[in-house]
């Protein structure tokens, strides 16, 4: 019977090197979650890949200023920063991804046409949290609970 051997892990999970699959992982997601926030605020404002207001639950239009189109120029605006911030900084990028997720998720269910999406992105969330796990181990800065 053959077996096929798994790729030998580094003897320090902390190695910022390609060869750990760890590294590979946080790499992985902050790539994503750095350039997909940048591509979907961009379309925020162009509203090439979907017509975006028709994404906003009636009920949360009503108590944001302006009407749909202008409050998904807001929301564009922000999904930029969520992905500078984890380019810059994947901790606290990783988890403002996940709070900005938990907000789409809840207007998606508010707007009861979109379950799929909210289940996708409930997904995501649950990524964007991975990723700032990580990053405590590979974004540089110090952890408050490093030295335990």
């Amino acid at each position: 019977m053959t077996t096929i051997a798994a790729p030998p892990v580094p003897t320090d999970q902390h190695e910022r090197t390609l060869e750990n699959p760890v590294f590979q992982a946080f790499t992985l997601l902050r790539v994503g979650f750095t350039v997909a926030p940048i591509v979907f605020g961009l379309d925020k404002f162009l509203n090439w890949l979907v017509d975006w207001p028709a994404y906003l639950a009636p009920q949360i239009n009503d108590l944001v200023p302006g009407n749909a189109r202008q409050a998904m120029l807001a929301v564009g605006v922000i999904e930029i920063v969520a992905g500078l911030a984890v380019a810059l900084r994947p901790r606290f990028g990783g988890y403002l991804v996940a709070a900005w997720l938990t907000g789409i998720i809840a207007n998606l269910l508010i707007l009861a046409d979109h379950y799929d999406v909210a289940l996708r992105d409930f997904g995501l969330l649950l990524a964007a949290l991975t990723l700032a796990r990580l990053a405590v181990v590979f974004d540089g800065r110090p952890s408050a609970s490093a030295g335990r």
